[in-house]
């Protein structure tokens, strides 16, 4: 259980912040940028959450998804060690990915077949999934950049290469199951202008 006694700390009024292993790094860093996308992008969710207009099963999905995504800013935070042990540290696991796998087929079954991209929006919920899609992928080339650096937990990685995956076919089902996606008409703009 985490407890919270002090909020503020002032490490930060230098420009400096603590990772899980009390290692002192720039807030420039690239690690507290990974986490720091994580984090927005289970803020956006947080306001599709607050919107009341998901389903049952959507919503009670979300809130896992939301979890999951503490999750991953928990092991984005502490350095993977060489010596760790399995369980040590709260990484991200191949069932949350396989979470994310189902939930996609789930959707992706009453959807109608994709004959163009598709343009973000259609309804605000829509539109607030294809925001979440954008600020995960963000968040992944953030993630990437760090795994150029050093090693990386392998699941946290392939985690948000199917969660951007699924904010996809969510932004799809809740554009009246595809029927309502908005989409991409290649050079409309320079045929308006002619």
């Amino acid at each position: 259980m985490v407890t919270l006694s002090k909020i503020y700390t002032k490490t930060g009024d230098a420009g400096q912040t603590r990772l899980g292993d009390n290692s002192l790094v720039d807030k420039a860093d690239i690690r507290v940028e990974a986490y720091g996308s994580v984090d927005e992008l289970n803020a956006v969710l947080g306001i599709a959450q607050a919107e009341g207009v998901l389903d049952g099963e959507t919503a009670d999905a979300l809130k896992t998804v939301q979890n999951d995504l503490f999750d991953l800013g928990a092991d984005l935070c502490f350095p993977l060690q060489e010596s760790e042990e399995q369980g040590q540290k709260l990484r991200i696991r191949a069932q949350q990915v396989q979470f994310i796998e189902d939930l996609i087929d789930r959707f992706n079954e009453e959807l109608e077949p994709l004959r163009s991209f598709v343009l973000p929006g259609g309804t605000p919920l829509a539109a607030r999934f294809h925001l979440a899609r954008t600020v995960c992928r963000r968040a992944e080339r953030c993630v990437w950049r760090l795994h150029a650096r050093e090693a990386l937990n392998e699941q946290a990685i392939i985690y948000l290469n199917r969660l951007s995956d699924l904010f996809f076919v969510w932004s799809r089902y809740h554009n009246g199951r595809g029927q309502d996606d908005v989409l991409w008409q290649p050079g409309r703009g320079a045929e308006e202008k002619e």
